[in-house]
């Protein structure tokens, strides 16, 4: 049987593969999967994803399943508990911004009703359908990304530079950055009007 036709990043690993056809470029509208998101793509910093991806089920238990009004909530107490939690990633920095995310995330929703509505409003609730034929046509960040970004900075989120806000809309489906050649493009909705001016 032939393998059907693939993003080339997702390499062979069952699991890396799972999440390219299944999750990876997929619209999300979930309040708590987009909040888990952006709390992993700031984790993911300075590391591979798929090594985020593997401590995944090891962060949505240290962080009350990524519920994130018992995270803002989260103390001195919390924070040891979490460095020292070996199934996450032990980073002070990376931590400490995770809670101060949830606290904004509950400003987020206060102003806008959730980050559903305040991420989609930047792409008009319809994903961006790129054309990529080759992996090194994939931009690391965009004049969007960098927009988002800046807003969520001014909003005090921590660990929301251009390029993991972009890692972040690619991952939700606010853009389809699956190549043409990958069978997932065209069930994303590529192929229609697409337009690579973002």
């Amino acid at each position: 049987m032939t393998p059907l036709p693939r993003c080339a990043w997702c390499g062979a690993e069952p699991f890396y593969v799972a999440y390219h056809d299944t999750e990876w470029g997929v619209p999300l509208h979930d309040e708590r999967a987009l909040f888990e998101f952006l709390i992993l793509e700031g984790a993911q910093a300075g590391l591979s994803w798929s090594t985020i991806l593997k401590k995944r089920e090891g962060y949505r238990r240290a962080y009350d399943h990524f519920d994130a009004e018992r995270i803002a909530c989260y103390d001195d107490a919390d924070v040891a508990r979490l460095l020292a939690d070996a199934g996450i990633v032990r980073n002070r920095l990376k931590v400490a911004a995770s809670i101060t995310n949830a606290r904004v995330t509950l400003a987020i929703r206060e102003e806008f009703g959730g980050l559903d509505a305040y991420f989609w409003r930047f792409v008009d609730g319809q994903p961006i359908q790129n054309a990529w034929t080759e992996m090194r046509q994939l931009p690391a960040c965009t004049p969007l990304s960098d927009t988002i970004s800046r807003d969520l900075k001014q909003r005090g989120f921590k660990f929301v530079g251009s390029t993991i806000v972009y890692a972040h809309m690619q991952a939700t489906g606010m853009v389809n950055d699956h190549l043409v050649s990958c069978f997932r493009h065209r069930e994303l909705g590529g192929g229609q009007a697409s337009s690579n001016s973002h």
